[in-house]
């Protein structure tokens, strides 16, 4: 895979000091699971990457709107980070070509989900955060996202249901909805996510939707349809 991870690396414009690392962020649980014995794959490494893109992300949105109140750089830093967005960035590297890929997974069109690439590249900024520290996954970011900072702050009819809960219960409550992964289900292919929100009340709602952040908001929608607020553009 070496021919690979050379396209790769020229594409992320990092060489990698431990490539074993990008073929981990680049292996995809159906590929390892096909293989047995404990074989490693990119979950780790998207939590890790995920947590790396938004510090990133926010870092930059807090330079360019020194004026913008939290709401407002939260709605943004959603917009730039969620799962479209981050699969139309993996198709810009065309991270889909070098994705090892179960046979299930591929058979069903895996290579092509937005779920899988966005997950793929979270794994990427992982992978290039412990091999080059903060430094390399934020140049790494700051390049791939040029032209498509917003140039103000977006409209607030346009802000998600997580979004607008956040404001709902820090204005309410001064603290913030907690989102839990319970579990998930099905066949690879075909997975179901169930996410329990807990707001600051102590309520609890669960939702279930084929990736982890689809089950947030649609957590989310359900909490502010509980809360009376559903109907509100914010």
């Amino acid at each position: 895979m070496s021919a690979s991870l050379s396209v790769v690396e020229n594409a992320l414009g990092h060489a990698f000091v431990r490539p074993q690392l990008l073929v981990t962020a680049l292996t995809h649980s159906s590929w390892a699971n096909e293989r047995g014995e404990g074989a490693a794959h990119n979950e780790r490494l998207e939590f890790l990457g995920d947590a790396v893109l938004e510090l990133c992300v926010s870092e930059e949105l807090f330079a360019r709107f020194p004026e913008a109140p939290e709401g407002e750089l939260t709605l943004l830093r959603s917009q730039l980070v969620n799962e479209s967005s981050l699969a139309a960035m993996a198709g810009l590297l065309h991270l889909e070509e070098h994705i090892l890929l179960g046979k299930g997974e591929e058979n069903q069109g895996g290579r092509g989900r937005p779920a899988l690439l966005s997950d793929a590249f979270e794994a990427v900024v992982g992978a290039l955060f412990l091999d080059g520290g903060y430094a390399a996954a934020r140049a790494f970011v700051d390049r791939i996202f040029e032209g498509v900072w917003p140039a103000r702050p977006a409209a607030p009819k346009t802000k998600d249901f997580k979004s607008r809960l956040q404001e709902y219960t820090q204005r309410n409550h001064k603290a913030r909805p907690v989102y839990t992964l319970l579990g998930s289900a099905g066949p690879e292919h075909d997975k179901r996510f169930e996410v329990r929100l807990l707001l600051p009340t102590g309520q609890a709602i669960t939702a279930t939707e084929k990736s982890v952040k689809k089950a947030e908001q649609q957590a989310a929608r359900l909490a502010l349809e509980s809360l009376g607020e559903a109907g509100s553009d914010g």
